[in-house]
């Protein structure tokens, strides 16, 4: 037994060409003067390999939708019947400025929430309307304000409502 361990165990002997954790050295580092497309290459492009199985293989723009290649053509997409936002939210067939004015004028009895399809919310602002006799109305009208000032006002689907 050796009086610097009092385990008993002897530390691992370093081979040549070996890292200090045990795994052999393949290539260059990143970074450090390997050439395009050997081991421990990062992809190109500054992009990370986000789950691509080699180098190269992420597809060209990623994210959805998808972008459309040069000779294929346009697919529509049901989801998104007016386009896709510059974040690639799908645009509603519903008017953020039409919901927002019935929102303000038509407040008290749920008409902006049941045009944007968010039936429980419209019924909640129609009862507490007739129940507070028209007090409660101020929460369709501040809605309306918000749904015209807002920029992430959804329709029941989660699509963004148009401009």
């Amino acid at each position: 037994m050796s009086d610097s361990n009092p385990y008993g165990q002897q530390p691992p002997q370093e081979q040549p060409g070996a890292n200090p954790y045990g795994y052999p050295q393949q290539g260059a580092q990143p970074g450090y003067g390997a050439a395009p497309g050997q081991p421990g290459q990062p992809p190109q492009g500054g992009q990370p390999n986000y789950g691509y199985p080699y180098p190269g293989s992420a597809p060209a723009g990623g994210g959805y939708p998808p972008q459309p290649q040069p000779g294929m053509p346009v697919a529509y997409d049901p989801m998104a019947p007016y386009g896709y936002d510059p974040y690639g939210r799908p645009y509603s067939d519903k008017s953020k400025m039409t919901a927002g004015l019935l929102g303000i004028f038509l407040g008290t009895f749920g008409v902006g929430r049941f045009y944007t399809g968010h039936t429980g919310l419209a019924v909640g602002q129609l009862l507490v309307g007739v129940l507070t006799c028209g007090i409660g109305g101020m929460w369709g009208f501040i809605d309306g304000i918000v749904m015209l000032a807002g920029s992430n006002t959804t329709d029941a689907q989660g699509r963004i409502l148009r401009s």
